[in-house]
């Protein structure tokens, strides 16, 4: 009897382990600006082979490989909206908006280094990104690790490009640039001028873990309504 107790215990062990997914906890800082107070945002990730979810307490971005389908979630207003994969965000953005696509979108260029240094518990390279919106420059350094416990290329190359798009409006030359990051970023640290006002960003890495993910995790929440078009406050969230 304990044998076997011993058996079902080692097989279950092994069936959870099969079933969990990975789980990424980051924090981004943002300095005060233009009167208002400097904020801190936990953000929880969960990566599948097919499936993504960045998830935050304001909004979130899903992607369903299986049904080749992204969902840009606003929790504050309960409402998402839905696009097929490759990502084309210029479909989503609202009328008002439609002309401006071109002055809206951010663009990239990365330039490698040779600089490493550990941040947290992972052994990172830099890269320096050099980015322009609205005719404004801003910096950025990101730290990035190949030591994850995870296929990091397959997650860049099927997932990572459409969430820049999503969350930071990259063209797909610029997505191609922020390819040249090799392995998974751990920290960045993101400076500029907006209207005369310096502002930075920073955001790093606390937890990469499996675990077993939340129920429908990777899907539009039940009871929230969908939308055919981008407002300005999911523009503002992204």
């Amino acid at each position: 009897m304990k044998k076997l107790f011993v058996l079902t215990t080692l097989v279950l062990m092994v069936a959870l382990s099969l079933s969990a997914d990975i789980y990424v906890k980051q924090k981004t800082h943002t300095d005060g600006m233009m009167g208002q107070p400097a904020t801190d945002v936990i953000q929880e990730q969960w990566i599948s082979d097919n499936a993504f979810a960045s998830v935050s307490a304001d909004q979130s971005i899903v992607m369903d490989m299986k049904k080749n389908m992204m969902y840009m979630i606003n929790h504050k207003s309960k409402t998402y909206v839905e696009t097929t994969l490759p990502m084309d965000l210029t479909k989503l953005l609202p009328a008002e908006f439609a002309a401006m696509a071109g002055m809206m979108m951010m663009t990239a260029t990365v330039s490698p280094t040779t600089e490493t240094k550990k941040v947290g518990q992972w052994n990172c390279t830099g890269y320096d990104v050099s980015i322009t919106v609205m005719s404004m420059p801003m910096k950025m350094r990101v730290w990035a690790t190949t030591d994850v416990p995870f296929d990091y290329n397959q997650f860049n190359a099927k997932i990572w490009g459409n969430v820049l798009k999503g969350q930071m409006m990259l063209d797909e030359n610029s997505v191609k640039e922020m390819m040249k990051i090799k392995g998974f970023q751990i920290a960045n640290e993101m400076s500029g001028e907006m209207m005369g006002m310096k502002f930075s960003t920073n955001t790093e890495v606390l937890e990469i873990s499996k675990k077993n993910p939340p129920a429908n995790v990777y899907a539009a929440p039940a009871g929230y309504t969908k939308k055919d078009k981008l407002s300005m406050d999911d523009l503002q969230r992204r």
